[in-house]
């Protein structure tokens, strides 16, 4: 499976720059007026992991092949989007189709670039297009609510939509749901304002490493967990060099990780996502599976024959294949084990499926 992030923002806050640099193009169009990106910008990108490498140079594979992440670059929002000022509903469609939002938040002074409000404030940009998605979500809701179209919603869904009604009208926290329904119910209900979010502080050169005020001001408020502090600009150049003079730009600015690679942390822990492994002589392969994976669901990743003849998996911890230099070492050593269709499959797991076709 490959995971989607949506960049939303108000216009002129760094989206399609920041897209830029995460996916290496220049495919977004940067401009300094707003809505200069109008259909939304799809780039998909190979996750960077250093285990793969590794089971590349132990295995002597031919190929190495890395999971993806798609991010789409979807145009500003403004105030009164979800009753179509701006560019409108069209683009509040584009975010129900991804799985987690990237919400770009201006967090720098510029008398260069354009601010569709007065003020630098990161806190009143990111409850403008929260709210634009709350009432579009409300309306959704409403429309699915009337008697002609509540017979086509099912039962556990209706008290879904009942509940995220009440909280967007009298202004609850509508994450309770998550206390009371599945993950996977809640995700079936297609509403903006339950997605999950990753905030992101777009800073100038200065403010990359420690933050500013406007920094200090939203993570007093929202908190460091889901937030990181990126430069899109700084991010962009950094993807114009070449792999050694990258490492000595960044060691030069005080930068441990890229935006992507740190993005694509955050990404895997708000989705609940895990990495295995499948490794031999022809390629070593990254695939991305939800946490608490059986073994036969990750088989079937690979492909639905493998779920549903699933047999059992051969079975190596990462640090046992390393450890035991790969196959041959970690079976002689008892390394291997044959894991059957109730085995949850851990991060770093190097697999091997049988199964009957």
């Amino acid at each position: 499976m490959s995971f989607k992030c949506g960049i939303v923002g108000l216009p002129n806050v760094g989206k399609s720059t920041l897209f830029n640099a995460l996916t290496n193009s220049s495919k977004a169009q940067a401009a300094n007026f707003p809505f200069c990106t109008i259909e939304p910008n799809v780039g998909v990108v190979p996750v960077p992991d250093e285990r793969l490498d590794k089971l590349v140079e132990i295995s002597k594979s031919k190929k190495k092949i890395n999971t993806t992440i798609e991010f789409v670059d979807i145009a500003g929002l403004v105030a009164g989007a979800s009753k179509g000022e701006g560019l409108g509903n069209k683009f509040l469609s584009h975010i129900r189709e991804v799985d987690a939002v990237i919400h770009m938040i201006r967090c720098f002074d510029s008398d260069d670039i354009q601010n569709v409000n007065p003020t630098v404030d990161p806190i009143r940009d990111l409850e403008i297009i929260e709210t634009e998605m709350m009432l579009a979500d409300l309306e959704s809701i409403q429309k699915r609510l009337e008697k002609n179209n509540k017979k086509n919603v099912d039962e556990e869904q209706l008290k879904i939509l009942e509940i995220a009604s009440d909280c967007i009208n009298n202004s609850k926290d509508i994450q309770i749901l998550y206390e009371q329904f599945d993950k996977k119910l809640i995700s079936q209900s297609g509403l903006l304002s339950l997605k999950p979010k990753i905030f992101v502080c777009n800073v100038d050169e200065a403010s990359v490493q420690n933050g500013n005020k406007y920094t200090q001001a939203f993570i007093d408020k929202y908190g460091e967990k889901n937030t990181l502090i990126v430069s899109a600009d700084i991010e962009n150049q950094i993807n114009q060099l070449e792999n050694e003079e990258k490492e000595n730009y960044m060691e030069m600015i005080g930068l441990k990780r890229t935006g992507l690679n740190m993005l694509i942390q955050k990404g895997y822990n708000i989705l609940e996502l895990d990495t295995y492994f499948t490794s031999g002589p022809e390629e070593t392969r990254a695939w991305t599976i939800q946490k608490n994976c059986t073994a036969p669901k990750a088989a079937g990743e690979i492909h639905t024959d493998f779920e549903k003849g699933f047999i059992r998996a051969e079975t190596i911890a990462y640090e046992d294949f390393i450890a035991n230099d790969g196959w041959v070492n970690s079976k002689t050593n008892g390394k291997m084990r044959l894991e059957g269709k109730d085995y949850i499959v851990k991060d770093g797991d190097i697999l091997n499926f049988r199964f009957n076709t």
